[in-house]
């Protein structure tokens, strides 16, 4: 898979995800500096690559102004240490994509995104913990927020 980490991502998932066989670029390291959301979303959809962002304004671009993109995982897992967002990423990639390929269909709508909710994405919200998986799909690809 191709992805593309936000300055508000946690840079060290790069080199966990290019050891996992994906490819990544960061904004911070291979684009110009002061890109606005709306130019990094952008770039992500001409590069076909899943954008990775601690920031919640990408939600706005891709909801309410229904910018195109190539999926949104929305990491907003904080004061967790490095090993603990890997394994969660980890997780989401298993469970939506990852080698499988791109994530399940049948989730939502451009009209009413779904919400998958629960212990790491589960449909079970028996099983939900603190720490949940949310996946919303709009058009062809989906957006992951993680909590």
């Amino acid at each position: 898979m191709r992805f593309l980490l936000d300055e508000s991502a946690d840079a060290r998932l790069a080199a966990y995800l290019t050891r996992e066989g994906h490819e990544v670029t960061t904004i911070a390291r291979d684009y110009a500096q002061g890109l606005t959301d709306r130019a990094v979303l952008a770039i992500a959809h001409a590069e076909r690559r899943i954008l990775i962002t601690n920031d919640r304004d990408f939600g706005e671009l891709v909801f309410r102004e229904r910018q195109p993109h190539s999926g949104v995982i929305l990491f907003r897992l904080t004061s967790v240490d490095l090993g603990s967002k890997i394994a969660r990423l980890a997780d989401l990639l298993a469970r939506y994509g990852g080698a499988a390929g791109p994530l399940p269909r049948g989730y939502g709508s451009s009209r009413a995104p779904a919400k998958v909710t629960g212990r790491a994405g589960t449909r079970d919200n028996r099983s939900a913990s603190p720490r949940t998986s949310h996946l919303t799909r709009t058009g062809g690809r989906g957006s992951l927020s993680v909590e």
